[in-house]
């Protein structure tokens, strides 16, 4: 009977350091890709080495931050769609991506892919300007006119 005793007391604690060493093992694992997943969030490089290719993206109006990143991965942009979101929704771009059709560059990081989608489209920003001028010029005409 002592034997018994002994004998499961051994496998109790046997079971017990096992059952820690798994725990501590998780753990360890657990912090490792979170920390790996937090430094990829600063140091993500580029797909490709300069000079990349180009890729054609379309924006629509209503995407998710979410959405764009998996655009992004599946036009092979971006490693990782999730990562995306997380450096889009941390950076200062993340409510000014703009719909539209954009290229980008496999070479390109993916700050400067946000960069590229929250800049006013040149078409956008010359209509700009010449409704600017056209009021302008209406102004001085009204100004002339009543100055005579």
């Amino acid at each position: 009977m002592n034997v018994n005793k002994v004998l499961f007391s051994f496998i109790k604690v046997g079971f017990s350091i096992m059952v820690v060493l798994f725990i501590i093992y998780a753990a360890a694992s657990v912090c490792t890709l979170g920390y790996d997943f937090g430094y990829r969030v600063f140091t993500e490089p580029a797909m490709e080495e300069a000079p990349g290719h180009d890729v054609q993206v379309r924006i629509t109006e209503g995407m998710s931050a979410m959405d764009i990143g998996r655009t992004l991965e599946e036009k092979h942009l971006v490693r990782d769609a999730r990562l995306f979101y997380l450096q889009l929704k941390l950076s200062a771009y993340a409510k000014k991506i703009r719909p539209g059709v954009y290229t980008l560059n496999t070479s390109m990081e993916a700050k400067d892919m946000m960069v590229e989608m929250s800049a006013v489209p040149e078409t956008e920003t010359q209509e700009t300007q010449e409704t600017q001028e056209t009021q302008e010029g209406a102004q001085e005409t009204d100004t002339g006119s009543t100055g005579e």
